[in-house]
């Protein structure tokens, strides 16, 4: 039986109704709270406030025997090393550099995946837009998740080779400017291209917007 027969692409109001609520708690929680704490104490608590919150949410999905989201996974990592580098810094140089590391983990988080039968990609499309094993198994599909993989890998490490001389060549006014931009364009650019990218495979695999009820 054709695994499509019976499938039907969620619209992006339904992904970002599944996938808000990880967004939130792995990227915007932690955010929230180190501000709060920085305005009360110091800038280590704060670090470490949210870092707290990342474990208690990895902690409490292996305690109650849940799927841990991708993204919290990526976030946990990311935040780790950052945290980890920010309690050691004592200059501006380390501080920046921070988003270097981060990035580059990501990255090659990323890359590593593409060598397992489950790339990133195919993990964190759990997150926003669960699919049915009959569709994530379809050739297509499958080749899609490389894909958008190898992409966001590529993104991640281009990002911190280019952060790195950006930090290491420019003063810090050119630095704070650029990295203000490029911070927000490129993965702005590389999320329009995994849309329009996956559209065009659901497409081409006969999958479509769910209709309304």
């Amino acid at each position: 039986m054709d695994p499509r027969a019976d499938v039907r692409l969620p619209k992006p109001t339904m992904i970002a109704r599944h996938g808000l609520p990880h967004l939130v708690e792995a990227t915007i929680i932690p955010a929230v709270l180190f501000l709060v704490v920085l305005h009360l104490s110091s800038f280590t608590f704060a670090a470490l406030a949210a870092l707290a919150w990342e474990f208690a949410a990895v902690s409490r999905r292996v305690a109650a025997k849940q799927r841990i989201p991708a993204l919290l996974v990526l976030s946990s990592v990311g935040l780790t090393v950052r945290t980890a580098v920010a309690i050691i810094s004592g200059s501006a140089f380390i501080y920046f550099l921070q988003p270097v590391i981060v990035a580059g983990v990501v990255g090659m988080m990323f890359l590593l995946s593409a060598l397992s039968p489950r790339p990133l990609v195919h993990r964190l499309a759990r997150d926003f837009c669960p699919l049915p094993p009959g569709v994530t198994a379809l050739p297509g599909v499958r080749r899609l998740f490389l894909g958008l993989t190898l992409l966001w890998a590529a993104v991640n490490l281009g990002n911190s080779a280019f952060t790195y001389w950006l930090l290491t060549s420019q003063t810090t006014d050119v630095f704070v400017a650029v990295r203000g931009i490029t911070g927000t364009a490129l993965p702005v650019v590389a999320t329009l291209v995994t849309v329009a990218w996956s559209w065009r495979v659901a497409g081409r695999e006969g999958l479509r917007a769910a209709r309304p009820v």
